[in-house]
């Protein structure tokens, strides 16, 4: 059985041999390097694509590259040829395989002046996109494109622009006769290296035991948890808002592990069977808006809640029910326990990529079952966190603070779970078509 040597020293968050793309699993990233001479234009087009691509076997580098790679001389376009591209598989995550092309062009061209180069390949996916400016011979030539590349031909990232990536897929270049000279922006340096994710490496080459992999896949989805998002802040605000007990804690934590491994699995089904129909990373805006929706929803309902209890306490000063009187348990259990099951499910809903590459590479290496069972294991561990944290704040109930303040407290809560809503859909909504 193919599994971590070191499962303990991952979760300690030390080293890893493989690491990951800068825009996750998913990405396909491109890099176009041309130079312009004097009777020729010379291009490498570079491709790097993540360890999901790479498993689904769903694109042909060399057939997207004569569909959507353009480049005009003076206005027309140039006729490219293709040369023999290389072809390298280096180790990713998971016991996965990632994927890099390197793909070499030219086109004869007679008095370049000005050529546009226009990268549309892959259009849609997510990744590092750009053209870079190299020196040709007997020419001068100025460029928009860059004349460096901060990735090293795409195989180490700027950790500083992981958030905002680059994405320059046109570039013109203006050319006179000279000596190989190149006026070009230079792209500034930045620290690099690849992101690391412990959970996603969890099965690569070793040998250990069972246990180790379960310890070393719950305290990956338990720190997983603590970090941004994953509905720590929805949580709290939740149980303060309905004065949840103990159990509703412990429920939401057995909801956000079923949600999460429902979701991991399902978008394994997505990528291995339906990708030729939707891709696995066009869910993830709509899952998004999805959760933000539903945090709205509860929010709004725990909110109503206190407002007509609040009104129906003015009320009952004014006069008082007899005996059988205002049968609102149920109701009220009944609203309970959909409250749960909702926010439960915004908490899981959004499966984590690396849970995916896991499961992907379990598939790979015909550990089905070992795969599904880290899967149900980091959500346990991911659920375990927000369980801990759904505790304390209930516990931290009993703390003496003023009346008034407890009062306040669930209604502010409830107020604070719609905003959360809000902020999540509005964050959502752009990226649906982006």
């Amino acid at each position: 059985m193919r599994i971590v040597l070191a499962a303990l020293a991952a979760l300690l968050v030390l080293p890893a041999t493989a690491s990951a793309h800068p825009l996750g699993n998913f990405s396909m990233n491109h890099l176009t390097e041309v130079s312009v001479s004097s009777e020729r234009i010379d291009v490498t087009y570079v491709l790097d694509a993540a360890e999901i691509p790479t498993f689904q076997k769903n694109f042909d580098a060399k057939a997207e590259v004569a569909r959507r790679l353009k480049v005009t001389v003076n206005g027309a376009p140039a006729a490219l040829r293709a040369g023999t591209p290389t072809i390298t598989y280096p180790p990713g995550q998971g016991g996965l395989n990632t994927t890099r092309v390197v793909l070499p062009l030219s086109a004869v061209v007679k008095d370049p002046r000005d050529i546009r180069v226009q990268d549309q390949t892959f259009p849609g996916r997510v990744g590092w996109k750009a053209v870079i400016a190299k020196p040709g011979r007997g020419t001068a030539v100025k460029a928009s494109a860059p004349a460096t590349d901060p990735t090293n031909g795409l195989r180490t990232y700027p950790k500083d622009l992981l958030k905002s990536p680059e994405d320059l897929r046109d570039a013109t270049f203006t050319v006179k006769p000279g000596t190989g000279t190149l006026d070009a922006p230079g792209a500034k340096r930045l620290k690099g290296g690849a992101a690391i994710d412990g959970f996603a490496n969890i099965l690569d080459d070793g040998h250990g035991v069972l246990l180790l992999l379960l310890v070393a896949a719950f305290g990956w989805g338990a720190v997983h948890a603590l970090s941004p998002g994953h509905g720590k802040a929805m949580v709290a605000a939740y149980l303060v808002g309905t004065r949840g007990k103990p159990r509703d804690a412990i429920a939401l934590g057995g909801i956000v592990t079923a949600t999460h491994t429902a979701g991991v699995f399902a978008l394994g089904l997505v990528t291995l069977g339906l990708s030729q129909y939707v891709l696995p990373e066009d869910l993830f805006p709509w899952l998004n808006l999805l959760s933000g929706l539903l945090v709205v929803g509860v929010g709004a309902s725990v909110l109503r809640r206190h407002l007509k209890k609040r009104a129906h306490h003015h009320h009952d000063h004014g006069h008082s029910h007899g005996p059988g009187g205002h049968h609102h348990h149920h109701h009220h259990h009944e609203q309970d326990r959909k409250g749960l099951l909702a926010m439960g499910a915004a908490a899981g809903i959004i499966p984590c990529p690396s849970a995916l590459v896991v499961l992907l590479g379990a598939i790979s290496q015909d550990q089905i079952a070992l795969g599904m069972l880290l899967i149900v294991v980091f959500s346990a561990g991911l659920a375990a966190t927000l369980t801990s944290l759904g505790l304390a704040v209930v516990y931290a109930r009993k703390l003496p603070l003023p009346g008034r303040a407890m009062t306040a407290l669930p209604a502010l809560s409830a107020t604070a779970i719609v905003v959360v809503g809000c902020v999540l859909t509005a964050h959502a909504i752009p990226t649906l078509n982006a």
